[in-house]
């Protein structure tokens, strides 16, 4: 309840730049109106790369996913994200869009358009126009909820995530679906909601495909469904969304007081390595690479002092001067390994140099210079 009521709180215009235009497309042979959001510092990364999120039924859902990417990003537990809703604000447009053959159920007259629209048209526009991370994720509510499977059905499906929020869907997609899953040849997340306020008969298929996917074995499949007892049809999505985001993006957050006390202090060994196989584990699973966070490298640090593996010190400096090479991380590092070695001449040097250098978190030049003045004092006078 808490993380719905941080949404609705939350201002995002403080931290990100909303824009709309007018796509001209022709595939759908008129003009879509399409929002988009940017990370607040977008201009002042030139170099950085953001996953992308395409947002059906962008007219209401664009504003509860801007603010929940957001806040994530803030508190560095999401990354920052660009968002783009498409408009489907007439609801005879939103059915036309996701229309498909009920023979063969797959998308048919302008819904097989609209497919067309966002693979060939919308997507190549966006990722020529801005910084896009080859990470994608797809929304939608309902009746776009369910028309986004659809995407599914490609033999190498051109987003990587999916969020399928009460769907309604279309015939046999309850089987097709897993069928699809379980031939994956690449890493797809997939999650799915429904609430107890939806029709019974959306529920029921919701269950049944539920219970198809969980029989699929397949290690490239990250998939998760939520059924919120009490809640609407509407309300089920305020819950759903930081639960699919935090899903999809897990392996991305900052090491956690719970992490750094079951996973890393318990360690016998291996300190170092547990911080770049985490980060390398960011890139793999979603395609951009992710700055050494100066709290992990804190956490580290600890479990190492913990362990008394204090030569694991010397390699988390290697690590630091290249994250970081203009900072004091990488010295101050090194010094605190003689320094807990017991070379006090060698930790006055590092802390000395550390000391000329940019502070970084936590890390000031008066503590560099409180740390000289002890490892000196503590130094044997010639």
């Amino acid at each position: 309840m808490k993380q719905v009521l941080l949404l609705l709180l939350f201002s995002t215009s403080v931290f990100s730049q909303k824009t709309t235009e007018s796509f001209v497309s022709n595939k759908l042979g008129a003009t879509r109106e399409i929002t988009i959001g940017l990370p607040a510092a977008y201009e002042q990364n030139p170099t950085k790369k953001y996953p992308i999120l395409i947002l059906l039924d962008g007219d209401y859902l664009f504003d509860p996913f801007f603010g929940a990417l957001n806040y994530g990003a803030y508190w560095e537990d999401l990354p920052e994200t660009i968002v783009i809703g498409i408009s489907q604000n007439l609801n005879q447009e939103r059915i036309d869009d996701s229309n498909y053959d009920d023979f063969n159920g797959v998308p048919a007259e302008k819904g097989a358009r609209f497919f067309e629209f966002i693979g060939s048209e919308l997507l190549p526009y966006i990722e020529k126009k801005y910084r896009v991370a080859p990470f994608r994720i797809i929304a939608g509510h309902d009746t776009t909820a369910g028309y986004l499977n659809f995407f599914l059905y490609k033999e190498n499906p051109i987003f990587n995530a999916y969020i399928s929020l009460s769907p309604e869907l279309a015939p046999e997609m309850e089987t097709r679906i897993p069928e699809n899953l379980a031939k994956l040849k690449q890493p797809i997340f997939y999650y799915q909601s429904s609430g107890e306020g939806d029709l019974k008969d959306v529920k029921d298929a919701i269950k049944t495909l539920d219970a198809n996917i969980k029989l699929v074995v397949n290690p490239l499949l990250n998939y998760k469904y939520d059924h919120f007892m009490g809640a609407s049809h509407y309300a089920s999505v305020l819950y759903s969304i930081p639960n699919a985001l935090y899903q999809f993006f897990d392996c991305y957050k900052p090491i956690s007081m719970t992490e750094y006390i079951e996973k890393i202090a318990v360690l016998q060994n291996g300190y170092v390595n547990y911080l770049t196989d985490k980060y390398d584990g960011i890139e793999k699973t979603l395609g951009f690479k992710v700055p050494i966070r100066t709290t992990d490298f804190k956490a580290i640090e600890a479990a190492i002092l913990k362990n008394k593996a204090y030569q694991e010190l010397e390699k988390l400096s290697d690590i630091a001067k290249k994250a970081y090479p203009k900072s004091m991380l990488a010295d101050y590092e090194l010094g605190l390994m003689f320094e807990k070695t017991g070379d006090s001449k060698k930790a006055a040097k590092a802390y000395q140099k550390a000391a000329q250098l940019d502070e970084i978190g936590d890390l000031t030049k008066d503590l560099m210079y409180e740390k000289f003045d002890e490892m000196q004092s503590l130094t044997p006078k010639k």
